[in-house]
Order: C-alpha cells, then structure tokens, then sequence
C-alpha cells in the first residue's frame, strides 16, 4: 500500500502514563513457554474514550513499550471485552516486542456505548478509530491489525475501504461470512450457533460472567437442543439474544436479512499484505482457505498457516506457533525486518508426519475416488451398476450423535469414532490395510447417489483413519440436505473440507455415513419442516447406491515439499 497522501503533521510531545498492565495479564504472561524474549516493559492507559461517528463511546485500553522512539501501531478491536485472555495475547506481548496495541471493545459490549449488531458497524467503527488514532502523539502512521475469529471479522471490516496507512493484516482463525459461520448448505450449525451465543453475551461482561453462562449452557445443552419446537429454547440459559434468534430463523443464504454480512469480496481486491492462520478442525478452516483463494487470484501478499489445531486451542497449546507466526509478519511488513518470514508461502501440519513448507496451497488437485461395497469395504475399483449397497434408518428422536470435528467447543478436533460407527444409523465403508503411505493434499469431498422413503433429509459425511488397534479417527467431514422423489437415487455432493494428511502403512481409509450430527447441527425432523420450528418428527429410510463416490485430493505439492519439525521457523 503506498505511504499516507496528506502532509505530515508535527506530533507534539508525549509522555508516557505510569499505568501497569493488568496482575491478570502480568500472571498468564509468566505461564507462557516458547515464546521469545521480552524486549521492553510495557505500560498502559486504560479505559480511553474514542468517539463513533454517530458519537457512541468505543472504550479504548492503550498499551505501550516503555522505551524512547517510533512503534508502530496494531489495532484490535473485540465483542468479547479487554480482559482476559486478549490483554495478555495482545496487549501485553506485542507491546514487550515493540508495538502500540489499541485494544477496543465493540459498540454495545464491554462499556462501550451504542447497540451491538452483530456485523452492521464494524466498517464504520474502525474508520472511525484510524481517524482517532491519527490524532495520537504517539501514531507514526504504521498501522496494522490482527485478531481472533470475530477479531478478524472487524479486520475484514476495515479492509472495506483500507486506510492508507494499513500495512499489514494477521487473521488468526478469522471469519469473513457470519452465514457461513451459523449455516452449512442452508442447515444450522445448532452447537456454534449457541457457543457464539454465550460468548458475544457474556464475555464482555467479564470472566465469571462467562464461566456461569457457559455452565448454565452445558447444563441444559440436551434440554435446548431436543426441544420442539428448537425456536428460542436456548432462552432459559442465555437470556434473551435477539441477534441469535435472528440467526436461527433465516436460514436462506439470499435472505436480505444477511445482506452485507459476507466480507468475502474484500480480498478480490485487497492489496494489504495478510496473514492467515487457522487449524484443520477450526470451525472456520473453510472460510480460511476461501480467503487465501481470493487473496491469491488478487496477487495479494499472503500466507496460510494451518496447524493441529480447533478453534480455541490455535490460541492455547497453538499459541506459540501462532504467535511466532503473527510476529513475524508485523514486523516483515511494520517494520522493515523480514528476518522471520519462513521461506514459502504455506505451512501445513501433517499429522505424524510433523509440518511441511508448501510453495502454494493446491487451487485444482486431482483427485481419487474410492467407492462402497455391499460388503462394507472401500474400494479403487468403481461399480459395475448403481444397485444399492447399504441402507438405514435415521430417527430424529434419536439422533445420531456428533463426535469432534471443527466446533468451538472443548469436544472439536479428532476423536476416536468406535462408538459412533457401532451404531446402527451409521454406516462405515473401509479399505483394506494399506501397502504403503496414501498423502491427501487438498479439497475431500462426496458424491453421493442417495434414495429416500420420505423425500427430506440430511446426509453427513466423514472421512476417518483406522489405525492398527483398530481406532477410527476423524480427519474431515461435512453435510448437505437432501430431498428426494420417490425410489429414485438423487445425487448430491457433500464438500467435506480440505485436508493434507498422510496415511500410513498398515492402516486403513474409512468412509463413515450416516444421517446427521447432533447437536452440532440441527436435525432434520424427516418431514421438510423447518428444523427450527418442527414440532413432530419422521424417521426416514436412506438408501445409499454403488455410484457413490469419496473423493480424495492429492499432490505432487506434498512430495516435493520441505520438512520442517518442532513447530519451529526454517
């Protein structure tokens, strides 16, 4: 991005307050392992009022380095307040390295005046801070921006009209599509939906606010979510949350309701270099690696790192990592120092295998397909007919269960999945024990040729590693409705992320089907009803047919790739 057009003006004399960051910051600082050496102490101005353009107070903490000079500045703005964990993360260690960190809470939450909206004022809001901070002693015109998942929202928000002094973004497990984010294929995402409902509610409010409202929400999870009809049953544990029932009840994509809400655009023009980090079982690793595509075809200067990761342990056992990671692209792009750039353009860990430097992530893979047999195995050989191979039957008053995967809560990431698969609504496609390692590098996916007795369903797919005592682990998945007429198989394909994994010798692929995932999704009663506002439920007979297909990516990217162990930078 070029240098600010209007004449600088002379800033006049600053002198630092005398204000400590929080014992709270201070004490989880002292917990952290692996992390680089402190370069100065840190003060802070807490509680600094920076106006809104409609004239709502955005409350403003301002942390510092105690040193003599010129810092360049990050901006981070959050609903979820200015505590913990974000004084820490933020506050405290970027400014021991050598940045001013604005850290604001958004209209509506932790003090801050006016109403909060979920997405409607998150552009405005931030352009409004740059113009605060351009009247600052202490801004020498270096902006850049980093922050977790709606933290990295708000970013995309300010990117709609870049200001010219932002030179560097850091998304760390950012989202960019509030749709995408509560809705997949139209179907509710139920657990995530309500995990964001506790956190924009209560954690502003302060740690034991939050801690009381997510035990409440644990308490009464099963309550909340086999309720009919599911609309606003999640009252009794988060109080009213009108933007949540809002949520619950567009569940169509082109709804005006959602119009604006997707920054997705942003990145088909952005010209702001721009980190990206998230992990395979992060509920928003897709919209992660949607915004690296996006970034690319722009030209855009990016990078992608994607750990063993969820959502919320990229920012604990992660953190070192990510931070490494975040660091070193401020101070490429703030501060003239790319020291610490790796030296390509994507890191992915790959299991066992440990991490892997990538020129690029694989924008068209090809792809494998391994089909089902009648007597339950995976297979490169494709089928001779579209006969059936299997069938069952989904209850929606007995739901087949989630198991891990990408969610926000502590129950995402891989899991052993015997238990599942022992079900009968569940079935299972494996492959016989591999003669030498399979590497996926890329999109998974299914294509599914599916018949149903009532005409409406959901159909979810997994795909797992059967290891030699026999443990099925999750790698990805995904689900899609279905609707159906009559006998026939109808096709669908079901996208089930993206993956660079290895299989080792001696295990086996599994293909896993079954009807839903409760309650990480909402279940489809079997009728056509809104899963939202269903009172009475239909189990449904699936019927899967041999021109299914799982879809596996590979690349000769992976082969050709550098190791790199320990999490460590080559």
């Amino acid at each position: 991005m070029s240098s600010p057009t209007h004449a600088p003006v002379p800033r006049p004399a600053w002198a630092p307050p005398s204000g400590k960051p929080p014992l709270s910051a201070r004490m989880m600082r002292a917990t952290w392992r692996g992390l680089p050496a402190r370069r100065h102490d840190v003060g802070r101005e807490p509680g600094l009022v920076v106006p809104a353009d409609d004239g709502s107070p955005l409350l403003t903490d301002h942390y510092f380095p105690r040193a003599e000079g010129d810092f360049p500045t990050l901006l981070v703005r959050s609903p979820y307040g200015r505590g913990f964990p974000w004084s820490p993360m933020y506050g405290l260690l970027f400014a021991e390295q050598g940045f001013h960190v604005v850290l604001q809470s958004c209209r509506g939450t932790g003090g801050s005046g006016g109403a909060f909206d979920l997405w409607r004022n998150e552009a405005a809001d931030g352009q409004a801070t740059v113009r605060w901070l351009r009247e600052q002693p202490w801004f020498d015109g270096r902006l850049g921006t980093i922050g977790a998942s709606y933290l990295g929202y708000v970013q995309w928000g300010l990117a709609l009209a870049p200001p010219p002094e932002l030179k560097a973004m850091v998304m760390q497990v950012g989202l960019h599509d509030p749709y995408a984010l509560f809705y997949e294929h139209g179907v509710l995402r139920l657990e995530t939906a309500l995990a964001d409902g506790v956190g924009i509610t209560y954690q502003h409010q302060g740690m034991a606010a939050f801690l009381k409202a997510s035990l409440r929400l644990q308490r009464r999870l099963r309550d909340i979510t086999t309720a009919r009809p599911l609309r606003r049953a999640y009252v009794p544990a988060l109080g009213e949350v009108p933007w949540l029932d809002e949520v619950m009840t567009h569940p169509d994509a082109a709804d005006p309701y959602w119009s604006g809400a997707s920054s997705a655009a942003v990145a088909e023009r952005l010209e702001v270099p721009t980190a990206l980090i998230t992990g395979w079982h992060d509920a928003l690793v897709d919209q992660s690696f949607e915004q690296y595509a996006r970034l690319r075809r722009a030209g855009c200067d990016t990078s992608l790192l994607v750990g063993p990761w969820t959502h919320t342990s990229a920012l604990q056992k992660g953190w070192p990592e990510v931070f490494a990671e975040s660091l070193a692209w401020l101070r490429a792009h703030l501060c003239d120092d790319p020291s610490g750039l790796r030296p390509t353009r994507v890191r992915v860990h790959r299991g066992d295998d440990g991490w892997r430097d990538l020129d690029d992530w694989p924008s068209a893979p090809a792809t494998t397909a391994w089909y089902p047999t009648q007597d339950g195995h995976l297979t490169r050989h494709g089928p001779t007919d579209s006969d059936p191979v299997a069938s069952f039957r989904y209850d929606p008053a007995d739901p087949t269960p989630s198991v891990g995967g990408p969610l926000l809560s502590r129950t995402a990431g891989a899991r052993d999945n015997r238990a599942l698969e022992a079900r009968d609504d569940v079935l299972t496609f494996t492959s016989a024990p591999l003669t030498e390692p399979v590497d996926l590098l890329g999109p998974v996916s299914a294509r599914l040729s599916v018949a149903t007795d009532t005409g409406h369903a959901h159909v979810f797919a997994r795909l797992c590693e059967v290891d030699a005592q026999g443990r099925s682990i999750n790698i990805c998945d995904g689900l899609a409705p279905l609707r159906t007429t009559g006998q026939e198989p109808s096709r669908v394909t079901v996208p089930m992320s993206s993956t660079a994994h290895r299989f080792a010798a001696g295990h086996r692929i599994r293909w896993q089907i079954s009807g839903g995932a409760h309650p990480r999704y909402a279940r489809s009663p079997g009728t056509g009803e809104s899963p939202v506002d269903a009172t009475s439920f239909t189990p449904v007979r699936i019927t899967l047919h041999a021109d299914s297909a799982l879809l596996l990516a590979h690349s000769s990217e992976l082969d050709q790739s550098s190791a790199s162990h320990g999490g460590t930078r080559s």
